[in-house]
């Protein structure tokens, strides 16, 4: 796994060991931020939010394409480890916490970009959306990136920018009100 563009393009990143970590495939990331790109126009300054964070790729290329800041959660210790260590390895910095998202109090601050990626075939995608809304961690107008199995349904009522199939995942782009 790689970082595909920026100032880090082509830097290697590294995943936790094991199975509990499922990073996206750069041909789904390209697309994700090819999609992302064209309704941003830029990365310059954004706050990028970073949910079941895994090895980090999708918040650290948002920083290596200019993103002002990154905050990446997740619940599991290895990929935190993960996320820090990929951080280090660039001398790129990011508030990193290992958390239940579920479990999120109210946010520092709100984000523009929000990257969320949970295990497929949990259901956890609607409650995350809720729950960060509802606390403050989505800027209104916001554009979540939401990667789920193809089969997983999605009940938000956020406006639908774009959804793409890559394999068995299904990418989709919502407009927060």
């Amino acid at each position: 796994m790689r970082i595909i563009s920026g100032k880090w393009r082509g830097r290697p990143l590294k995943a936790p060991e094991g199975e509990s970590t499922r990073p996206t495939k750069d041909r789904a990331r390209e697309a994700i931020f090819s999609m992302l790109t064209s309704r941003l126009g830029s990365f310059e300054g954004i706050d990028v939010l970073d949910l079941f964070a895994g090895t980090g790729a999708l918040g650290i290329e948002a920083l290596s394409r200019g993103a002002g800041s990154a905050c990446f959660i997740d619940n599991d210790a290895a990929a935190v480890k993960a996320i820090k260590a990929n951080l280090a390895a660039l001398g790129a910095s990011g508030d990193v916490r290992q958390s239940p998202v579920a479990s999120l109090g109210p946010a520092p601050r709100a984000h523009h970009v929000i990257f969320l990626d949970p295990p497929y075939g949990t259901g956890l995608a609607d409650p995350a959306i809720t729950h960060l809304y509802e606390r403050g961690w989505i800027a209104p107008d916001a554009i979540i990136s939401i990667e789920t199995a193809a089969a997983d349904p999605l009940a938000c009522d956020w406006e639908v920018l774009v959804d793409r199939r890559f394999g068995k995942a299904l990418v989709r782009l919502l407009r927060a009100p």
